[in-house]
């Protein structure tokens, strides 16, 4: 098949620390390569990829102080994917409901992979465009009435995490992720200090929420118990992950996927999160991890996580979270669209082949 990928221009793909979407589009992304697809890949100037990659702005938007205006630019990125939308047999948007509007007025067939959450406002734009095919990363994200042509969960490489059977001495507990109230860095905060752990954070602080980290994070960093290690790369990420004897992630939102989640479990480390969003669906309970219903509860089950094997974690993202298992849903999903866009509009090209 010839596939455009649109991803989003703030970020590089892949991330050099932290972004989940821009990580998933670039394992789907290289995967489809390899299988033999023919692949554009929409996406800023810096990103590497084993697809044609087309840009309109040469690095990742949040690098640059001279860009003040992001939708000029995601403008610029959808016009030259519609634009040449006839040379491709599937689009596939990652960008919410920008692309929707002019999904709607090509002949070839759009999937939109549904990576944030439903607000009141941007409700009325998916439902608006209900009949277009849409992907949810969990079960929990379809919150709203649209045409779902599928769940696939985000998967990594593993062997992009290496496995470790013992965490490091002293014991600690780790949060990764951006600093914001809805993920939680407040209450692994507030769960450290009542249960006595050390606690190791690292992530991104986003212009919006310095404030919030200046008052309610900042100020409860001493470099012993609580400690900020800043925005780390991969290589530090799948350290702090798999060192780390238990991965808190406290979230305060129906988060629609929580990649930390998988990378954890495939370095060995269990899970304490939530219940919400779709932490249910990524976490085994009582096995990888513990789902709870308050921050009390989740200092709770700490001392009964330390009894979960590693290895079984390990194993569980192998066989429930690859990037193969993530392909072959997308494939599946790329050819039901083909294939319905067939017997409602009879004969089509994909690729070479016209049917």
């Amino acid at each position: 098949m010839k596939i455009a990928q649109v991803a989003p221009l703030w970020e590089q793909v892949p991330p050099p620390s932290y972004g989940g979407i821009e990580l998933v589009v670039s394992r789907l992304t290289d995967e489809l390569v390899r299988r033999g697809h023919d692949v554009t890949l929409f996406a800023s100037g810096d990103s590497q990829t084993l697809a044609d990659l087309k840009a309109v702005y040469p690095r990742a938007l949040r690098l640059d102080p001279n860009v003040k205006d992001y939708g000029v630019y995601e403008t610029l990125e959808l016009s030259q994917v519609y634009q040449n939308a006839a040379e491709f047999d599937i689009i596939h948007s990652h960008v919410g409901i920008s692309a929707l509007p002019l999904a709607s007025l090509v002949s070839t067939p759009t999937v939109h992979t549904l990576h944030g959450k439903f607000t009141n406002d941007n409700r009325n734009v998916f439902s608006h465009h209900q009949k277009q095919a849409y992907v949810s990363i969990s079960n929990a994200q379809r919150q709203i009435d649209l045409n779902y042509v599928g769940t696939v969960y985000n998967g990594i490489n593993p062997a992009d995490y290496p496995f470790v059977a013992k965490p490091e001495e002293p014991p600690y507990l780790a949060f990764l992720g951006r600093f914001s109230p809805e993920k939680g860095p407040q209450h692994a905060i507030a769960i450290a200090k009542k249960t006595g752990w050390r606690l190791k954070m690292a992530g991104k602080v986003d212009l919006v929420d310095s404030k919030f980290f200046e008052q309610e994070i900042a100020t409860e960093i001493d470099g012993q118990q609580i400690e900020y290690l800043g925005e780390i790369n991969h290589a530090e990420k799948a350290e702090l992950l798999g060192n780390a004897t238990i991965t808190l992630f406290p979230i305060s939102w129906s988060e629609p996927f929580g990649l930390v989640m998988i990378e954890s479990m495939a370095t060995g480390t269990p899970v304490i999160a939530i219940n919400l969003g779709s932490v249910p669906e990524v976490i085994a309970q009582g096995v990888t991890g513990m789902v709870c219903q308050s921050y009390d509860e989740m200092a709770a089950t700490i001392k009964s996580a330390l009894e979960f094997s590693r290895q079984t974690c390990r194993e569980y993202v192998e066989n429930n979270f690859s990037v193969s298992q993530m392909v072959n849903g997308y494939e599946a999903v790329y050819e039901k669209i083909i294939q319905d866009r067939i017997h409602s509009n009879g004969r089509v090209r994909v690729g070479n082949i016209r049917f």
